[in-house]
């Protein structure tokens, strides 16, 4: 980065945050809307953000790169406000977890040429300014998914961007995207959901859990508002995903019903294989 770099970062949430920080500790001025306005000016307060942009999103004339680090549907409504207001040269890129609705609407909006998908794979179960914190890039992959028209020399700059932060960028294309994610991110988010309502259901909580139903759980402790407009966008590669797991849950259920302790091995030990490899 260099002193000169203008970046607005529309969502101060765990990745706008986060990322937030690492701009300004590496000299960047940094602009940031955020729906909670406390947010915006507990991150003036501690220097990250040097100026705090209107709901007109007035300000962005001037950046460089704008960042949409808000929920999916949020991001898809934020883009065609965007669009108008940046200039020619600006990158504008966002950090949701489902990438093909964003791109196709980026080319519908006449943005192949400034818009490059992105998806940092640095979630975490806590959300909000709260839990940003600097160095959450690092070492993290990026998936960046641009359109199929877009300019090398954008994907180049995009990619270079996150690379800054030490993340890892991936190039790929936004459908393989989404549908690689419904079984690696979406899937697991899903299966800790539902592990934790059956067992509410039953009058356990998490406390009365070992470490390893601590673990499978944690990511039941995620934002809803986050994580339900990503499943909605990703239904139907969710829907194959869940039907898999589904087939499986079966599979285990005949096992113990027919007390088929071999077969109940097998399913076992096909899952321990996978883990070792």
């Amino acid at each position: 980065m260099t002193e000169g770099d203008f970046v607005a970062i529309l969502g101060l949430g765990l990745i706008g945050g986060s990322l937030a920080r690492d701009l300004a500790a590496r000299g960047a001025r940094v602009a940031a809307y955020d729906l909670d306005r406390g947010a915006v000016r507990q991150a003036i307060d501690e220097g990250v953000v040097h100026e705090a942009l209107d709901a007109d999103l007035g300000g962005l004339r001037e950046a460089s790169v704008v960042v949409l680090a808000t929920p999916v549907d949020a991001a898809l409504e934020l883009l065609g406000r965007v669009a108008p207001l940046v200039n020619t040269s600006t990158l504008i890129t966002d950090v949701g977890s489902t990438k093909a609705r964003i791109v196709e609407r980026a080319s519908r909006l006449g943005l192949d040429g400034r818009f490059v998908g992105a998806h940092p794979l640095a979630g975490d179960h806590r959300s909000g300014w709260g839990a940003a914190r600097a160095g959450l890039l690092c070492g993290a992959r990026v998936y960046v998914c641009p359109a199929d028209r877009a300019d090398p020399a954008l994907v180049d700059r995009a990619t270079r961007f996150w690379a800054r932060f030490g993340a890892e960028p991936v190039l790929m294309r936004a459908e393989v995207h989404d549908e690689t994610l419904a079984y690696t991110s979406h899937l697991p988010q899903l299966l800790s959901t539902a592990l934790a309502l059956a067992l509410a259901g039953r009058g356990v909580k998490r406390g009365d859990l070992g470490s390893g139903g601590r673990d499978v759980t944690r990511l039941a402790g995620s934002s809803p508002e986050m994580w339900a407009p990503v499943a909605r966008e990703n239904r139907e590669a969710l829907h194959h995903a869940l039907l898999a797991v589904e087939r499986e849950l079966g599979a285990l259920r005949s096992a113990l019903d027919g007390s088929d302790a071999e077969a109940l091995r097998e399913r076992l030990g096909a899952a321990r294989v996978w883990f070792e490899v």
